[in-house]
Formats: C-alpha cells, structure tokens, sequence
C-alpha cells in the first residue's frame, strides 16, 4: 500500500526524522489559515500518489495565505497522471539550500534484503542519474536478521562522497529512514531530496509503501490515510493498453502477450479467481479513469468466475462510456456459451484465444 507524503511526514517524525513544518489541507481556505498558521512562504503541495509531481507542476509556491488559496486552487484542477488532486500539504519553504541528495531503501524481493541507495546527486532528475551515471548511487544491502548499526550508515555515507564534516548528520539520517522502513515493515522508504542547508539536513520529501499483509499492525496508517480494502490488485503502468484479468496470472500472460505483440500496458488489474458481475464493472470502470488508456485488453478464463457475468458487465459498462475505449475480451470457460451470445447479440465481439485476443488489442492500438 502506497502511503501520502503527508503520512510518511508524520512517520518520519515519529522516528526523529527532521522534517519541514507542515499541514493537510483539502480546501482554498484550509490552505490559508493553514499558510498563516506557518506565517512564511510555502510549498503548496499536491497529495497524490504518482510520482513525477514536480515535474507535472504539482507542486507550487506563495509568498502568502492569499496565494497559498490561489494555488490551491490551481492544483485542484489539475489531474496528475491519472490522479485527481484533492488535497494538499502546506509546507513551510525550506531556505538557504546549499545541496541536494537521496536515500532510498527498497525490499528486494529476490535478494528477500532491504537494498539501501544513496546518492549525492538528489531531487527531481534522480532516474536520470540512475540511467546515465548509475556509480554515483551507492548501493548497499542489509541482512535482515542482523540489527542495522549507526556506523554502517556512516560508512555508506562515505561511500557516498559527504563531506567529513556531514557524515554524522547524513549517516543520522540513513540510519533513522531504515529504523521507519523496519518498524513500520515498510516496501519503500525514500528521502529525495535530503536537502543540506545554512541551517542543517531535513527531508524535504517523504516517500513510503507498507507491505499490505501487515496493515493489522499498523491501524494508523490506515486512520490517517485515504485507506481502501481493494476488491482487487492494481497497478498503473506507462503503457496504453489496460490489461485486466481472473488471476495473477493470466493477467500478466496478458501483459507480457501485449508487449510481445509490441506495444506496452498500462495496468496490471487482477480481479480475483472469484470475480462477480460487479467487481467486473468495477475493474473496467477503474481503468477508464486513467487518461492513458486507450484499448482494453480483458482476459477471462472462466473457473467460479462466470462468462454471463462477465459479459453482462462488459455490455453495461459499453452503454455507460459509449464505446469511446475499445474492449477486446478473451471469453472461455463456465457458463462461456451464455457469455458469448450475450456479446453477439450485443455486437460486442470476442475471441476465445488470448494470443488472438492481444493480438487484436495491439493492432487496434496501433490504429488508433
């Protein structure tokens, strides 16, 4: 579960994280008492869960209240890939900057270690320096088993390139993020950028994902954010073809179809082996709310799932949203025969092969 900036903050305090003042606000007026609460220029940031928000504009400056209302109010009507914006953080601007730099710590998966990354080149262009000049992000693995002792940041912080005289304080910082990634059985915790300044280290940005399979542990985080108990797991991507499936895995046989047939897809949505008329609905109605999506690629192979069920789904959602996306269903399995007339008579039409099916989905991408 991806968590707001707003609650890694309050986390990160928590853990003696240094962080700017600041304060939630979901209206233009919320935002300026909130703003002469701080009574100095502010950050006026988008909360939404994308990343890329700098670089999309979703976050502004004001020198005021009045101003910190009117930027509100801008960002209200943006939507960031995909995201509506609907809240903000009012943060107080951090001054006298001298350097930027990022720490990140992953769950690597493979490796079943947290992965520390540290780099003296932070902010927004991190995935550049990622892609062009990776030597300069030091990368660091924990045994999990072991506890994780203030020297050994220090020394990544060295390996990092700081300043002797900044080791201590970045080191700090390295080992309290990992203390907040192990106490709150964090996926990702990051800093980007850890801003040096005139008058010392603070995370200007906070960034975390908890496991979902310990959420019971931490009632919280799901108090404080806008927590939802998904019927289904979803994930954006960059491509446009939305890939929704009964299962993980013919989703992902799906996706890798698409990309195999050349293009690329733009969710990974599984509805579950039990998926129902509803939650069918549901998924396609999700997906056309991402402006990225262009063709819809659903994949159905019909166990407790049922085709009827599916096929009633994908006819009332075709009504709704007026065929403006393109469905193509692979349709196959119980109650399949019911399922693919309710399509005929609908002219909807289907395959019952999933390499025809993506096939059909990328070429009609590719028309478009």
């Amino acid at each position: 579960m991806n968590i707001h900036e707003y609650v890694a903050k309050s986390i990160f305090e928590k853990c003696n994280i240094r962080v700017p003042r600041s304060y939630l606000a979901n209206s233009p007026e919320e935002a300026k008492a909130k703003a002469e609460m701080i009574a100095k220029p502010v950050a006026v940031k988008s909360q939404v869960l994308s990343g890329g928000r700098g670089k999309a504009g979703g976050i502004l400056f004001a020198d005021t209240p009045k101003e910190a209302a009117e930027r509100t109010k801008e960002l209200f009507k943006k939507t960031i890939k995909g995201e509506k914006v609907t809240k903000v953080l009012i943060e107080e601007k951090v001054d006298g900057k001298i350097d930027e730099y990022f720490i990140s710590i992953i769950l690597d998966r493979n490796a079943k270690k947290p992965l520390i990354m540290a780099s003296m080149s932070g902010g927004m262009d991190i995935e550049q320096v990622a892609k062009e000049t990776p030597e300069k992000i030091v990368k660091q693995y924990i045994e999990p088993l072991e506890e994780f002792m203030p020297y050994q940041a220090r020394n990544i912080a060295l390996k990092m390139g700081v300043d002797t005289s900044d080791v201590s304080a970045v080191g700090s910082f390295i080992w309290k993020l990992y203390q907040a990634f192990n106490d709150y059985d964090a996926t990702v915790a990051e800093i980007n950028p850890l801003m040096k300044t005139e008058n010392g280290f603070i995370a200007a940005d906070a960034k975390m994902a908890v496991d979902d399979d310990a959420l019971f542990r931490h009632t919280k985080i799901k108090e404080f954010d806008d927590f939802r108990d998904e019927e289904f797991a979803y994930v954006k991507l960059d491509g446009n073809i939305a890939v929704i499936g009964n299962g993980a895995g013919l989703t992902l046989t799906g996706m890798d179809l698409i990309e195999y047939y050349g293009e690329k897809p733009a969710t990974f949505l599984d509805v579950g082996g039990g998926a129902s008329e509803e939650n069918i609905t549901k998924a396609i109605e999700l997906v056309l709310k991402n402006p990225n999506v262009k063709v819809i690629f659903l994949n159905v192979l019909g166990g407790i799932t049922r085709a009827d069920d599916v096929a009633h789904a994908v006819v009332n959602v075709s009504k709704e949203a007026g065929h403006k996306v393109p469905i193509v269903i692979r349709l196959t399995g119980t109650n399949e025969e019911e399922g693919q007339k309710i399509l005929k008579e609908n002219n909807i039409p289907f395959e019952t092969s999933m390499e025809k099916a993506a096939q059909k989905a990328v070429s009609i991408m590719q028309e478009l």
